[in-house]
């Protein structure tokens, strides 16, 4: 197929926002819809799925396992490992690795290797467009919250420094009731049963 641009221009233009999924913190961009573009715009595309010397399609370290795929395009191939993994993101134990976990990690690697090319690139990048768009609305600043202050009080009680101060408000002030004075020495003080009912008598 004949193009003006390269490869790369060519499948990284393509927008696949509405073909990504997320589930369990893994972005999956479709294997069969990625294989289908790239073989629309390169019919004489392939793939390969590498086996260890055993004819396995996953290597080993006798640990964990991972798959090594590649995907050619107009004769330059990009090959991706990918380790076999849970839900988790974490590497399955060999011994726990079932051909499901397998054949899903080929295919995942498979559409990564297909990502080397240019389509769903920016995907695993985090970006939000494909090159050659631009994003139209910015981010507005959050507004943070106003961190309210906690008043602190000072405890008073019976017979210490601040109480004779007290007192004396107290008696000038009985005009104004217990209610509001109680009111206006709680900003300042902390009381305990006791101190309200000695400043009630006093008034």
């Amino acid at each position: 197929m004949s193009n003006s641009k390269s490869v790369f221009e060519t499948l990284n233009s393509i927008n696949v926002n509405d073909k990504v999924e997320k589930k369990n913190n893994l972005t999956y961009l479709s294997w069969a819809w990625a294989w289908a573009e790239v073989k629309k715009n390169y019919p004489t595309a392939t793939y390969t799925i590498y086996e260890d010397v055993n004819g396995m399609f996953y290597h080993t370290d006798g640990k964990s396992a991972w798959v090594k795929t590649g995907v050619t395009i107009n004769d330059q191939e990009h090959i991706e490992y990918l380790p076999v993994m849970d839900y988790r993101n974490n590497s399955i134990l060999l011994e726990k690795i079932t051909s499901v976990d397998v054949n899903k990690t080929i295919q995942r690697s498979l559409t990564k290797a297909i990502a080397r090319h240019g389509l769903g690139l920016y995907v695993y990048a985090g970006e939000d467009l494909p090159g050659g768009e631009t994003k139209t609305a910015s981010k507005k600043p959050v507004a943070k919250k106003p961190v309210s202050k906690k008043m602190t009080t000072i405890e008073l009680n019976i017979g210490d420094e601040n109480w004779d101060k007290v007192l004396n408000y107290v008696v000038a002030n009985k005009s104004k009731g217990l209610k509001v004075i109680g009111e206006e020495l709680k900003k300042k003080y902390s009381m305990t049963t006791a101190v309200k009912k000695e400043i009630a008598n006093a008034i």
